[in-house]
């Protein structure tokens, strides 16, 4: 997918959230959103369109709260000069709760939005296995799943599932393991990054695409498909909404 890049003012915007979180945080918020089309895919084809109530699972350094506050400020603020005109309106939140188990992450997340008390951004310290999920529009799940054993995947679902309100959304990205070499290459560089940001090494346990589809369906979704392999090897964003 080429998709569409995102502008340099909404990009600077996001990452300037980070930048009393220290060095580290600015600099991978703005490198991951240049480089990772997910996030301008996000906005210009509104995949969160109306939805208010977001959960985020595998959260990291809340890079996707950044993302949607500052689009929203900078549609309402500077709407002809640097919103696309071809882009939707940006969904306007009320409430964002993002998990994450690394508490490095988790602090960095805390200190970034410590300054904005009213963006009702919530980060939860946490094992997204365990902790409970608000109600939500939609559920983000980026890059998350494949570090969990199969079981545990599918209780995630079930629980993304029960905690969305009728046609609500999931967004899900993984790496298709029938992808060939492509998807060999995303799975050294993904388990290289754990092994930095863990400091010990991981199993990955993937699925084909078709795999996850049909988990998906089984759960009441109807899901569509959206390549996202710019920069980003054999990996595939699923668009599910409940029926």
């Amino acid at each position: 997918m080429s998709g569409a890049s995102a502008p340099a003012p909404l990009i600077g915007a996001a990452s300037a959230c980070y930048r009393g979180a220290g060095r580290v945080a600015w600099h991978f918020a703005h490198a991951k959103l240049w480089g990772d089309p997910v996030y301008a895919a996000i906005l210009s084809q509104g995949l969160l369109g109306g939805r208010q109530r977001i959960v985020d699972l595998g959260c990291g350094q809340g890079l996707l709260a950044a993302w949607l506050l500052s689009a929203h400020a900078v549609y309402a603020s500077e709407r002809q000069r640097a919103w696309p005109r071809d882009w939707p309106p940006p969904p306007a939140l009320t409430s964002y709760t993002g998990i994450e188990i690394n508490p490095r992450e988790v602090a960095r997340a805390r200190q970034a939005f410590t300054l904005d008390p009213g963006s009702a951004v919530q980060i939860v310290h946490g094992d997204i296995r365990d902790v409970d999920y608000p109600a939500a529009d939609a559920v983000v799940i980026l890059d998350v799943l494949h570090y969990l054993d199969y079981s545990a995947q599918e209780r995630v679902l079930e629980r993304a599932r029960s905690t969305l309100a009728p046609r609500g959304l999931l967004l899900l990205r993984i790496g298709d393991a029938a992808g060939g070499v492509p998807f060999h290459l995303s799975r050294t560089v993904d388990k290289a990054v754990v092994l930095l940001r863990r400091r010990r090494w991981l199993p990955l346990r993937c699925r084909p695409l078709h795999d996850w589809q049909r988990l998906l369906v089984a759960r009441g979704f109807r899901v569509r498909t959206l390549p996202m392999r710019a920069g980003t090897f054999a990996n595939v964003l699923l668009h599910a909404e409940l029926a």
